[in-house]
């Protein structure tokens, strides 16, 4: 019986109490998640042709 009222709960709340965003609100939430996943990845980018640089520096004076 607890499983019962636990899904017809769920599913009320669901239904009933959580809000929604419109396409609206969606596509502009899902243009800011591209524009900061672009920015971490040249960040990162940047960072590791940065380490990339040190290394073969030091790899040419070492060997």
């Amino acid at each position: 019986m607890k499983i019962k009222t636990t899904i017809v709960e769920s599913y009320n709340e669901l239904v009933h109490k959580v809000s929604w965003p419109t396409s609206k609100e969606l596509s502009a939430s899902a243009v800011v998640v591209m524009l900061a996943s672009l920015i971490i990845a040249v960040l990162i980018f940047a960072i590791d042709m940065g380490f990339e640089s040190i290394m073969r520096f030091i790899y040419e004076k070492i060997f």
